[in-house]
């Protein structure tokens, strides 16, 4: 009797399961739908003047990346799609949720789908976000009971671990099925350079043309899906309750306007600039995308049924040289092995990914470290981003501060590239679901080996070298003197929890 014990109390305090809440029907708008609009003449005329390409260009910088947000909404006339797995509260989800609100008054449809997680201490915000006639908010694999305080949760998401720990890790920012944005970035303040104590080096794609639909078809394959549930279904506001919660956002804004640095920056940035579009690259792509169904799956998929494994399937093995970029980078016992054959064939082999002292989640740098002596003895380099570089390049990497690495990004050789939300590790192959776009352009490509450049500069990574002992050191620039370190550069507790990715059955986790 004693065993069952901690299930029924975990079944008591998680009260009933919420009855089911009517989903309105909606999906991507048709291709007459978008012609009709200003962005959709503008990029289905600029990408058939080219032979049915679509238009590309990188975002690395925060600011920029969240003002191009804020600008396609305010230029939205029927859609506005937003899939996010984090949304945090701070200045700039303010203002596009705002904005998003203004939008809705102009009659644009918007579809706000996150993952569950991200409705932690916000369901009364969403709710009434929710509560505009043209706005809808669902959560993406929702927990079904114990919702009500994190204790509840946390037992309730333990006796369901096998589907709780999958999580939908999906970006997409999508402005009349004509122009989206996909990459690295969440919602919060740290994606977009605003927040004053830590910010991530990030990057995001800005994608118009066909490539557009394609994403809006992947969005939409999630936001119909049976995982995808009201909000509603958990948690209501008022009718109404968008009118004050916009009129808090907007008196919030106007105090902000002349004191906040990060705006005011943003002005001088961008007040001649005649468009954020800027110069796009038109290029062939692809998207590509997780099944929604793969958080459903029992144990691992096969690899034919991820993202990793379609994105394989479109590729042949670099011939000169390979970039991987990772914010969190496990690329366990098989991954060593191909970056081994693919570096003592002659490929040019780079990693780029967290410093233990930079890392959000030291555990994950537990496991990354134990394939680094493997990874060098056959060629690979390595450099870790140091959580205080300086920004050497100019090229607005943060790290004046603290910063970490959040970028999830691929060159190979001279003219491919992958830009999306998936890291190169167990959870975003197996686990997590994932969104990016492969594309073919050899200007992209360099662009991106040009920003690689910049992060692996000795002011802002370390560079990890192996002896003919074996002994590992990390290298880089402190000031004015070349610095070597003999041993991880971190304090303890990030020691002790890189220790903690080394237990067994951990790594397949991470």
């Amino acid at each position: 009797m004693h065993r069952l014990a901690p299930l029924l109390l975990a079944l008591l305090l998680a009260g009933c399961i919420p009855p089911a809440a009517t989903r309105t029907a909606s999906m991507a708008l048709l291709p007459h739908e978008v012609a009709a609009t200003r962005l959709g003449a503008w990029s289905l005329g600029e990408a058939a003047a080219r032979q049915g390409r679509s238009g590309y260009r990188l975002l690395p910088r925060g600011d920029e990346a969240f003002a191009l947000r804020a600008a396609l909404v305010d230029q939205a006339q029927r859609s506005l799609d937003v899939q996010s797995y984090i949304a945090d509260d701070g200045i700039t989800t303010r203002v596009l949720m705002g904005r998003a609100l203004r939008a809705a008054q102009r009659g644009v449809r918007v579809r706000l789908l996150l993952d569950d997680l991200a409705s932690l201490g916000s369901e009364g915000y969403l709710a009434a976000l929710d509560s505009h006639p043209d706005v809808e908010v669902r959560l993406f694999n929702p927990l079904l009971r114990g919702r009500g305080s994190l204790l509840t949760r946390g037992l309730m998401m333990g006796l369901d671990f096998d589907r709780q720990h999958r999580r939908m890790h999906n970006k997409l920012w999508v402005v009349d099925n004509a122009v989206a944005i996909t990459g690295g970035r969440n919602l919060g303040d740290e994606y977009f350079d605003a927040d004053t104590r830590r910010n991530f080096a990030d990057l995001d794609v800005l994608a118009a043309g066909p490539i557009a639909a394609d994403l809006s078809a992947g969005f939409d394959s999630y936001w119909r899906h049976p995982l995808a549930q009201p909000l509603a279904r958990f948690a209501t506001a008022q009718p109404g309750a968008w009118r004050q919660l916009l009129e808090e956002l907007e008196a919030w804004q106007a105090t902000q306007r002349e004191g906040n640095r990060y705006f005011q920056a943003l002005r001088r940035r961008y007040a001649e600039a005649p468009t954020l579009l800027g110069p796009l690259i038109w290029a062939h792509g692809e998207a590509l995308w997780d099944d929604p169904g793969k958080v459903r799956l029992t144990g691992r998929p096969a690899l034919d049924q991820t993202l990793a494994g379609a994105l394989a399937a479109r590729l042949d093995a670099p011939d000169e040289r390979l970039l991987l970029i990772s914010a969190y980078f496990v690329p366990t016992r098989q991954g060593v092995a191909r970056l081994a054959e693919l570096a003592e064939a002659g490929v040019d082999t780079t990693v780029i990914t967290n410093s233990l002292a930079a890392t959000d989640i030291p555990a994950v740098h537990g496991a990354y470290a134990r394939y680094r002596p493997a990874l060098l003895a056959r060629g690979v380099r390595l450099f870790e981003l140091r959580p205080d570089g300086e920004d050497a390049t100019g090229a607005g990497l943060p790290g004046a501060s603290d910063s970490s690495l959040h970028i999830k990004a691929m060159a190979f050789d001279a003219d491919r590239l992958f830009v999306g939300s998936f890291n190169i590790d167990p959870r975003s192959l197996w686990w997590n679901t994932e969104v990016g776009v492969l594309i073919d352009s050899p200007a992209l490509n360099a662009r991106l080996w040009a920003l690689a450049e910049e992060g692996m500069h000795t002011a802002v990574s370390y560079r990890v070298r192996r002896d003919a002992a074996g002994r590992l050191s990390w290298h880089a620039w402190d000031g004015d003197r070349h610095r070597v370190w003999h041993r991880d550069p971190a304090g303890f507790w990030r020691r002790l929890g890189a220790w903690l990715g080394r237990l067994p059955g951990v790594e397949s986790l991470l």
